[in-house]
């Protein structure tokens, strides 16, 4: 497939002064008296859509080897032609802008490769690429692991205490609540160990966030 030439605005006016076209298709004159409105007129001749105007932003032409005009994005790669008999894929190779036509980008704003932090064990400084705090990090100096940031260990070390807390009241709950029951099944008594041991498991894992060590940034940022 390939793409229509240039379309201008309006051909010259005939001689009675309406506004025409040729169709692109077969080149008969197509009147655009009231249609001048429009991005696309119709040929009375071929039946074949025929462009005025430029294609909407962001849009662009592309007429199929069975004559039907096609409207897709300028980014498209791939189209596929509406009409049951043709049913043809089209490929489209990339569009080139010549460099006054290209639009302008704004400039963005160069970011960082990382930012540099500070060791909470040895106190030397390396350069962390992650770019997000609140996360664990290696020293590459002492090799001892740190939270990037205070906000993880402390929301760890609260969840922990929460869930230990939890498990640990529910194991004095069956404790006390099924003394009766576990003198006749003994099975009782695995439940009751399973509660206590998930319960000081994550108490166990809140000491440890709670005494992890923190490395901060060199620059806070908001």
């Amino acid at each position: 497939a390939e793409l229509p030439p240039p379309y201008t605005a309006i051909a010259s006016p005939d001689a009675s002064g309406v506004p025409v076209i040729n169709c692109r298709v077969c080149q008969s004159l197509i009147n655009l008296d009231g249609k001048l409105h429009q991005h696309v007129v119709k040929c009375t001749v071929c039946n074949e859509a025929t462009p005025i105007k430029n294609p909407p932003s962001g849009k662009k032409y592309v007429r199929c080897q069975c004559n039907c005009l096609l409207i897709c994005k300028d980014t498209s790669r791939k189209i596929g032609c509406p009409r049951p008999n043709c049913r043809r894929i089209i490929t489209l190779g990339p569009v080139m802008l010549i460099p006054e036509e290209q639009p302008a980008q704004p400039a963005l704003p160069v970011q960082a490769d990382g930012t540099r932090v500070v060791c909470g064990h040895c106190g030397n400084t390396f350069l962390w690429m992650e770019l997000r705090f609140n996360t664990l990090a290696k020293c590459p100096h002492c090799k001892k692991i740190s939270s990037v940031g205070s906000a993880l260990p402390r929301r760890r070390c609260c969840a922990y205490i929460t869930i230990g807390m939890i498990c640990i009241f529910i194991g004095v709950g069956l404790t006390v609540g099924t003394q009766d029951f576990a003198r006749r099944f003994h099975a009782t008594y695995v439940s009751w160990a399973v509660a206590y041991l998930l319960g000081l498991i994550c108490l166990i894992r809140a000491c440890y966030w709670g005494a992890i060590k923190v490395s901060y940034p060199e620059h806070s940022f908001a």
